[in-house]
Formats: structure tokens, C-alpha cells, sequence
């Protein structure tokens, strides 16, 4: 029988049709800004103001975000200072790739550690609090999950997580967007296989339609690899219509004024009529800005932003940064860096001359040690044929007090001479108050040839030895663990020998004024113009790998720079101690001004242990220190370590019950606190406490 339509059966058949057409429809063409507005939830492990994202609240980052999303733009440079959401920008372009251009991507950390927090930290809750990530990419403890830290797989392409320091890690897959997070912190070349962008832009080349992000906050103008970048785009800058006079301008430092010293003065002056702006014509200004591109002929889209430009920090916090930072080179560079979003003009090779320093030197010497010093370190630098020694004070702001200095001759693979050594450490200080002051911390180099006798040195003093490993790279962290412990059993500490170099050749001696980070020299027979020779012996040059500049220390041929090492391993001394107990020094020793407190003697005379009963303990009130020992005697002063504190909660999954430790003056947190056997903690040690 032939088959005669209806009017009923029409309609379902077009029904069908049309719910079909609805599922094969492709999702609506979205820029990344819109998406972000209609999907993207800010989580709060990683933001201030969670919940839903709102490109309103920082209007700069829409045109950052469809440039990503633009076809006619291949590669997008962000040149930027903190608070202005880079992180979050490189967030919301992962997110909409994954949901609306699922494709091959590579993100790039400066190193596979830092990738590893960034997937944890930052992806991780993304994926969570978004509906739309969530069920495109599984758990990574869930079984079958097919993803990993650094890898995850989602419907139509994969994310990989490398870091700019793992050859490895930069190879195989093809990749059809390449994000690279922070790259002046990237090292001049991944291993032997060269720069880790150039490495990434390779995996991208087989396809057409690739997409390329370079963001990251300036560092040194010589070796910058964002702002090179930066320069070589269409450079555009985001203007703000004045709110007196409409007139458009981008904003300048220069422009910020206040009074008196006083940050809360703060504001910003129009560069076309001179009105102040208040922070809610800041405000105002920002949701009428445009980004305006200096050369629109090039093909490559470059943003510059600074924390001026930020709704997260009013001009009074960037102006009291600044003042914080002003008084020393180290820190004003930090400032350039992260608040202004600019280079930082470094002078290459240039530094304190050896021949102005002896005129700093003052009258005092290890009998007549000044007021101002509160802990005392001592640093060693094994040669093949002796033992160099330096001892030095500090105080408030890393202020330092070169103290003495001892050339113990002889062979290093003897035990008489590291005895020798150890005898110096037992070495004590007076103070020009009477206190008497011992070695806190000692840093020790392992290098060289002699590293077997010096882990068994530090192993045997192991609560004030540190033992010292340094390696050379620019951005490296002063102090940082050194991997697993040694069979001598001691941690090995890795020293960023450049940084520290950096820090002390071209910060601390340019300050010509007793303060913080200030060093001061004795007028003695050891401080004669060969140790100042040898402390400025190297000089910054500017090198090349793989085509790539970097900065490096060089020591001319025939120069010799024991008391330039000895000042890094000293400084690298200190860095330990706050971990464990400068910072307590630092501020019971201080007052609500930064100074000394009135009562030095009383921070001095703290005892070498503390009693078996908590009478002793600093917490217990009405309970000052002695000024003396019983017999009258004055005791070394070593200062007292940090609380050491731990918190757990079980189970995992559902939480019952929160665990609390707390041991004072126990050091390290979960180094000393976890491994408390919470039945027989005493009261001394504050307990455990139990919440249900």
C-alpha cells in the first residue's frame, strides 16, 4: 500500500529533522572573551573575587583574549606586570580551546616543577568549577582517566604541561597552539637542544592555522626575551580618555604624584591638562579605554600592561611599593619589573670599583662588635691547600658586618684541618653591650675536590653547617633544597651563584649609606685592598647561547675571588637561618619602625637551651630573659628557631577530624611537627588539638 502523508505524520517527521539539524549544529562562533563571560568560573584557591568570570572588571584583557581567538593573527605577545591578570588570560585561552577549538596544546613553564604547580594549583580547579571543562577532562585519580599531571586528554586534542628547563619534555607531538608562560624566567637553552620558545614554535609548524602566546613580566632590557618580543610586534598600549578633558593617554609613572611622602596622597595627573584623577575616575577611565597599536602594519599582536592599569591595587599601595623599594638596586629593579612592567636598564660590567672600598672601612673588630648586629655567620671556601674563613654579622634589613678573617693552610683530605675548622666555629663575638654573640649558621662549599670531607664536615655540625652547591644561571633562587639528602646525611643546599653575585656586586656595595642591605668593613690587617680586589674581581658580561643572550659573572685570567665566594656562601648562610629562625630574630628584635629595640641585651642573653620546664619558654608571660646566668657569666647568644606547626585532617575524601601540632621552636614545619607521636606531645609543645 502506498504510503499518504498526513498532517500528523508530517509533523513528526519534521520534528525529527529539526532535532537532528539541532544536534549536528556546531556550537555558536564565540571570541574568547565571550566565552569567558559565559562559562569561565574563577575558583577560589586562585582568586580573590570567585565566581563567575566578568571581562567588565578589567576591560584591558578583552582585547589580550580575541586577539587569541582572531584567525588574521597568528602570535600574541603580553608584556605585563603582576596584578593585572596574565595568569588568568592564559587560563581562559586553555579553557576555550579545550571547549570551543579543541586542538593539540603545549603551555610552557620555565621549569617542569613550576609546570607541575601550575596543572595542580591553577588548571586543576579550572577544570573543576567550570561545568564545561568538567566532563571533558577526568580526574586524574580517577581510574582509566588516561590523564597525568602534565598531560591530559580531552574529546578532539590533548594539553601537554613542559618545562622550558626538560629537552624531553619540549618533544615529539605536533602541536597546533603553543602557550609560553613567563618566558624571561626560561633558562638560555633547554639542555644541548637550544631555546625552549623557539623548540615549541617548531612543534607547530605543520599546522596552518596554529596559535602562538608569549606573556611574561620583564627582566634585564640586555636579555629579555618578552620585551624583544614586545618590540618586534604592533606594540599596542591601552589609552584612557582623560575624565576632565577626554583627552587619551596611556598610563605613565611619571603622571603619579603625591605629597609629603605620603602614599595615601596618591594620584594620577593628567599629562594633556594636569587635573588629578581620583581612583574612581581611574576607575571610570579604564572602562572607556581602547588599545591602540603603534605599528598596525605588523602581523604580530604585542600588549603592554603595568599595575597602574590594575582594578586590584589602588595608586597608594604602587606608590608605597615604590617607596619600600627605592632605597637599594635590587629591590627598586623588582619594583621596575613587577609593578611597572618594564626593563630594567642594567649597566653591563659596570660595579663598585676595589679601590673606593677600604675608605668604608670603620673602627671595630671582634672584641667591639656593633649594637646593630643580632646573628653571626660564618662561611668556609675549601681550596686545594687551605681553608678560607669569613665571619659576618647582621642585622636589621640584611645590614652585614664583616667581622673577621682566617687562611687555615693545609690539606683538606686530613681530618687535622677540618678540626681546625671546627674549632673556628665554636668562635664567639663581643658586642659592644657585653652580650657575646656565637656562629648561628656556617655555609660551606662542596665544590671542588675535597666534597666527601666536606659532607662529613657538615654532617657532624650539622644543626649550624650548611653544606653549598653553586650553580651558575641567570633568575636562579639564592637558596633552594638540593634534591634528595646525601648518604653523609645532610641536605645539600643549591646557591644561584649569579644571583647572589648579582645581589651583592651590584646592589649591596652601590649603598653608601649605613641601613638595610648596607656592608661595613673593619679597619684591620685582613680588610686590606687584595680582599677587596678579590671581592669585585668578575664582571656581569652579556653572552650568547643558541643565539639567545644571557648575563653571566666572568673572573678575569689571573684574578682571584675567594672573598667574593665567601660573601655568597655567607649570604646563602643567612637564607637557611630565616627559614628556620632569622625571622623570628628579625622581628622581636625590631620595633614598630623597623629599628632595634631598646633592649638588645635582652635578645642576647637568651639561653643556649631551654629549660626542661616551660618556665623558660618566650611564651610563658612574665618570664624576660636573664641577663646572666646564675654564676654570673654571660651566655652565647644563638638564636631560637621558628615554631614549627603542622595541620592534617582524615579521610581524604570526607574530612571528620582536623590534626594540629605545634613545637616551639621545633624549626621546620613538617620536618618537625608531622613526625610528632601526637600521644606523648607535652605541654611545652602546645599539644595536639582535635576538631570535630
Amino acid at each position: 500500500m502506498d504510503f499518504q502523508p498526513t498532517l500528523e505524520s508530517d509533523s513528526t517527521c519534521f520534528g525529527q529533522v529539526s532535532l537532528a539539524t539541532q544536534i549536528a549544529k556546531p556550537p555558536p562562533v564565540l571570541t574568547v572573551t565571550q566565552w569567558a563571560n559565559a562559562h569561565l568560573q574563577l575558583s577560589p584557591e586562585d582568586s580573590a573575587e570567585p565566581g563567575q568570570y566578568r571581562s567588565e572588571r578589567a576591560p584591558y584583557q578583552s582585547g589580550v583574549l580575541d586577539a587569541l581567538s582572531d584567525p588574521t593573527i597568528e602570535e600574541t605577545v603580553l608584556m605585563a606586570s603582576a596584578q593585572v591578570g596574565k595568569t588568568l588570560m592564559l587560563k581562559a585561552c586553555l579553557g576555550f580551546f579545550i571547549d570551543q577549538d579543541p586542538s593539540p596544546i603545549l603551555v610552557v613553564q620555565p621549569t617542569l616543577e613550576i609546570g607541575e604547580a601550575f596543572s595542580k594549583d591553577r588548571l586543576a580547579p579550572m577544570v573543576r568549577d567550570t561545568p564545561r571543562l568538567r566532563g571533558k577532562i577526568a580526574d586524574p585519580k580517577s581510574r582509566n582517566s588516561g590523564n597525568t599531571i602534565l598531560h591530559k586528554v580531552f574529546p578532539g586534542g590533548h594539553l601537554t604541561i613542559a618545562g622550558a628547563n626538560s629537552p624531553a619534555s619540549l618533544a615529539s607531538r605536533p602541536i597546533r597552539v603553543a602557550l609560553f608562560d613567563e618566558v624571561d624566567r626560561y633558562p638560555p637553552s633547554a639542555g644541548a637542544e637550544g631555546d625552549p620558545v623557539n623548540l615549541g614554535k617548531a612543534r607547530t609548524k605543520t599546522f596552518w592555522n596554529r596559535r602562538l602566546f608569549l606573556c611574561s613580566t620583564p627582566t634585564l632590557a640586555s636579555t629579555s626575551r618578552i620585551n624583544r618580543a614586545w618590540l618586534a610586534s604592533d606594540m599596542r598600549r591601552f589609552m584612557l580618555p582623560c575624565p576632565h578633558c577626554a583627552g587619551e593617554q596611556w598610563l605613565k609613572w611619571a603622571q603619579v604624584q603625591w605629597v609629603n611622602d605620603d602614599p595615601d596622597t596618591a594620584q594620577y595627573a593628567c599629562e594633556r591638562c594636569g587635573a588629578l584623577w581620583t581612583e574612581g575616575e581611574r576607575a571610570l577611565a579604564l572602562q572607556r579605554g581602547r588599545w591602540v597599536a603603534e605599528h598596525p602594519d605588523r602581523k604580530v599582536a604585542g600588549f603592554w600592561l603595568s599595575e597602574l592599569y590594575s582594578p586590584w591595587r589602588r595608586l597608594a599601595e604602587i606608590v608605597r611599593a615604590f617607596m619600600d623599594a627605592k632605597g637599594a638596586a635590587d629591590t627598586l629593579k623588582v619594583f621596575t619589573n613587577t609593578s611597572l612592567g618594564e626593563v630594567w636598564q642594567d649597566d653591563e660590567g659596570e660595579k663598585v670599583s676595589a679601590e673606593s672600598l677600604p675608605a668604608r672601612r670603620e673602627h671595630y673588630g671582634p672584641d667591639s662588635v656593633p649594637d646593630g648586629v643580632v646573628v653571626v655567620t660564618m662561611a668556609i671556601d675549601v681550596q686545594d691547600d687551605r681553608l678560607e674563613i669569613e665571619w659576618k654579622g647582621w642585622g636589621v634589613g640584611e645590614e652585614s658586618w664583616s667581622l673577621d678573617y682566617a687562611v687555615l693552610a693545609g690539606d683538606p683530605g686530613r681530618d687535622e684541618l677540618w678540626q681546625r675548622a671546627a674549632d673556628h666555629l665554636d668562635r664567639t663575638f663581643t658586642r659592644e653591650d657585653g652580650a657575646v654573640l656565637g656562629v648561628y649558621a656556617c655555609g660551606l662549599d662542596t665544590g671542588g675536590h675535597y666534597t666527601k670531607q666536606a659532607y662529613e664536615f657538615a654532617r657532624k655540625h650539622r644543626s649550624r653547617v650548611y653544606a653549598l652547591k653553586g650553580r651558575a644561571g641567570a633568575g636562579a633562587p639564592l637558596v633552594k633544597p638540593g634534591g634528595k639528602v646525601k648518604k653523609a646525611g645532610i641536605k645539600l643546599w643549591i646557591v644561584g651563584t649569579d644571583t647572589a653575585k648579582e645581589l651583592i656586586l651590584k646592589s649591596r656595595l652601590a649603598i653608601t649609606e649605613p641601613g638595610p642591605g648596607y656592608m661595613h668593613f673593619p679597619v684591620s690587617t685582613q680588610y686590606v685592598q687584595a680582599y677587596f680586589d678579590q671581592l669585585t674581581a668578575e664582571r656581569s658580561v652579556t653572552r650568547y647561547k643558541f643565539g639567545q643572550p644571557y648575563t653571566a659573572w666572568h673572573l678575569p685570567s689571573g684574578a682571584r675571588n675567594e672573598a667574593l665566594d665567601l660573601n655568597v656562601y655567607a649570604l646563602a648562610a643567612l637564607a637557611p637561618t630565616m627559614v628556620v629562625g632569622w625571622m623570628s630574630i628579625h622581628t622581636s628584635a625590631c620595633d614598630a619602625n623597623g629599628q632595634l629595640a631598646g633592649s638588645p641585651q635582652a635578645l642576647a642573653a637568651a639561653p643556649d637551651e631551654l629549660p626542661d620546664e616551660c618556665a623558660g619558654c618566650p611564651s610563658a608571660p612574665g618570664a624576660p630573659a636573664p641577663v646572666r646566668r646564675a654564676d654570673g657569666s654571660r651566655p652565647t647568644y644563638r638564636a631560637r628557631r621558628d615554631h614549627a606547626w603542622f595541620a592534617g585532617y582524615a579521610p581524604a575524601d570526607r574530612p571528620e577530624i582536623a590534626v594540629v601540632v605545634l613545637v616551639e621552636h621545633g624549626g621546620s614545619g613538617g620536618h618537625e611537627a608531622a613526625p610528632t607521636d601526637t600521644e606523648t606531645v607535652t605541654p611545652c609543645t602546645g599539644g595536639v588539638r582535635v576538631i570535630r
